[in-house]
Parts: C-alpha cells; sequence; structure tokens
C-alpha cells in the first residue's frame, strides 16, 4: 500500500445507545470486523457504551450474538458499561442509534463543542433512527441499519482523512 493511503493516527469511535447490550455492541463489533477486513485494525479504535446504567454489567443481549453468528461477525465477551463525562476528551466520534440517546448524551456530556457526537445512519444519508430491536424484535433490520451505517462511517472517515 502506498503510504499516501495509509493513516498515521488512530480514529478513536465510541458507539452509543440506551443499554449496550444490544445496537451499540452490534455497531462496535461489525465496525471492527470491517476495519479488519479493510486493514485499518491499527488505525480505529472502537468501543461502545450505554447512556443508561440499567443493564450495567449484562452481557450481549442473545439474539443480538445469534444475529452476529448468522452473519460471521466475530465477537468477545462484552459486557454494558456505561458512558462517562471524561469520555468526550477520550474518543474523536460518539455514534448514536437514536435521538433519545442524543438528549441521554447531551445530560452526560453537558455539550459538544468539538461536534463529536453524530447518528450512524447520517453517514448513509437518511435521518431516521437505527431500528431498535429490544421494542420491536426485528433483529435483521438493526444489522442492515448498523452494517449499512458501518460501511458508510468507514468510508467518510477514509475520504475525511485521504482531504488531510
Amino acid at each position: 500500500m502506498q503510504s499516501s493511503q495509509r493513516w498515521y493516527f488512530v480514529k478513536r469511535i465510541m458507539f452509543v445507545c440506551h443499554g449496550n447490550i444490544c445496537r451499540s455492541p452490534l455497531a462496535e463489533f461489525v465496525m471492527k470486523d470491517l476495519a479488519s477486513r479493510q486493514g485499518l485494525s491499527d488505525e480505529l479504535y472502537i468501543e461502545s457504551s450505554a447512556t443508561s446504567a440499567e443493564e450495567i454489567g449484562n452481557p450481549i443481549y442473545p439474539p443480538i450474538k445469534d444475529v452476529m453468528r448468522k452473519h460471521n461477525i466475530p465477537f468477545s465477551e462484552h459486557y454494558a458499561t456505561r458512558l462517562k463525562a471524561e469520555d468526550y476528551d477520550k474518543f474523536d466520534l460518539f455514534i448514536i442509534m437514536d435521538s433519545n440517546n442524543l438528549r441521554n448524551i447531551m445530560r452526560i456530556f453537558g455539550e459538544d463543542r468539538e461536534e463529536k457526537i453524530h447518528f450512524l445512519l447520517e453517514y448513509t444519508g437518511n435521518k431516521r433512527d437505527v431500528a431498535d430491536p429490544w421494542y420491536y424484535g426485528n433483529f435483521e433490520e438493526t444489522y442492515n441499519d448498523i452494517l449499512n451505517g458501518c460501511k458508510a462511517l468507514i468510508e467518510h472517515i477514509k475520504s475525511d482523512t485521504a482531504g488531510h
């Protein structure tokens, strides 16, 4: 690979949802898989967290694990953690799943002075929320939303980096 195509920094990305047992860990592991397939694992540091405390310490919701197995997305043990105010300075991007996440993340951070908070599907040009399988039970729709959003996010990062 030519040096002009290599990144010389690590982009730190935090995926955020309400409980950190469904959408955000799915996005974390989908993004890690996409990064690995594109040889970008060393350039992207990826985690996930919750805006609420109710699921803290709980593992990934079993149907989400089933979706990852079905689509051959590698994943490791994961236990829900809560986003903290000090995380704002530790990450470059906070990728949220819906407008409730935005309200809650702003309560935690107070402000977004560096414009680090973005909706996942905004990278696809779509303004809607990522489908929440917790309420609707459609885990495939959630997977497709997250896959499309993560693919678009990687392309955005690559094109943004190429321009600098």
